[in-house]
Order: C-alpha cells, then structure tokens, then sequence
C-alpha cells in the first residue's frame, strides 16, 4: 500500500507543479483528509467495496464543490482504481515531497525546561546553515531529559542530554564489567 501511495503521491504533486498549485492540492488534501476521519457516513460510501467506482466518481463531483478540478479530477480517478482507502497514505506522501520541495528539515528540540526564544532561534538559524535547508523547528520540554538538550534533524538524532551521558556511561561500565 505504501508504494501505490508514493506513486499516486508524486503523480499528483508533478500535476501540482506543473499547474503551480502545490500548496493549494496539499491544503486540499488535508481538508478531505480530515473530513473523511470526521464522517462514517463518508468513510462507508468511499472506502466500501459495495459502491461502484462511477457511483463514488459522480458522488465525489456532488460533494466537492469549491476544490481545484486536478484535485477533484485525482479523487474521481482515485474512485475509479478503487484506490480511495489509500487517501491518507496519499496525503502523508505528498506532505514529503511538499517539504522536499521547498527544503523544510523537520527539526525536534527536546529539553528539560522551557528554552529561551533566543536560544532555540540561535539553534534554528545554526542548523540551517550546516544544511541549508529551512528548519520547522518543535520544541519540546521532557523532564526526563534531566539537563542538556536532544536535538534531532530529520532522522538523525543528537543526544547532548544529561540522561543520554548516563546511559551511555552505564553502556561503557557494563561492556567493561
């Protein structure tokens, strides 16, 4: 399911591009996306195998209203392949490739207390630099941390926390014992 949702992910997104319509079809998406998980009703019609795919293409043309015709066109086709129960997996692709476009770097600052505003602007900026890519920076406060800061960028992480030097020291007496 995870590659039928990659392929039908980057289809859309060239269409997106070449349209110029990449930050629109992924705010659409994530509208029909969340009014899917709102609505059974919704989630019944679309993902049963009882409706047929041109019931569920004309009743998507009904529904829809104020969505772009590529992306009421991607849903119809969606319908049609019977590949409408993959729409979230859709989405979560599309929202990679949205961010690879425009180099977000997804960046997690975990630390025991609260940050100054300067600080995590100061790791922000210093982590764009070794990248070159624009951080979306979370910062989070987990008072198991201890002291120090876990810093993760993407799927690297970097554990500069008091609780990390710990286990690691544990790690070295154990291996030594």
């Amino acid at each position: 399911m995870e590659e039928i949702a990659r392929i039908y992910a980057q289809s859309l997104f060239e269409a997106a591009v070449d349209r110029e319509k990449v930050d629109q079809i992924k705010a659409e998406l994530t509208t029909f996306s969340q009014a899917v998980d709102a609505s059974e009703d919704l989630r019944l019609f679309l993902f049963s195998p009882y409706f047929s795919g041109e019931e569920k293409r004309d009743g998507i043309a009904r529904i829809i209203d104020d969505a772009s015709p590529e992306f009421v066109n991607f849903l119809q086709l969606l319908a049609e392949k019977h590949r409408l129960p993959a729409i979230h997996r859709i989405k979560d692709q599309y929202e990679v490739l949205w961010a690879e476009h425009y180099k977000l770097l997804p960046v997690t600052v975990t630390s025991a207390v609260e940050l100054p505003q300067e600080t995590v602007e100061k790791i922000a900026r210093s982590v764009e630099a070794q990248t070159g890519r624009k951080v979306e920076l979370d910062g989070r406060v987990d008072d198991s941390v201890i002291g120090g800061i876990v810093l993760q960028v993407g799927n690297m992480v970097l554990d500069a926390s008091i609780r990390g030097r710990l286990d690691r020291l544990r790690k070295q007496v154990t291996a030594n014992a």
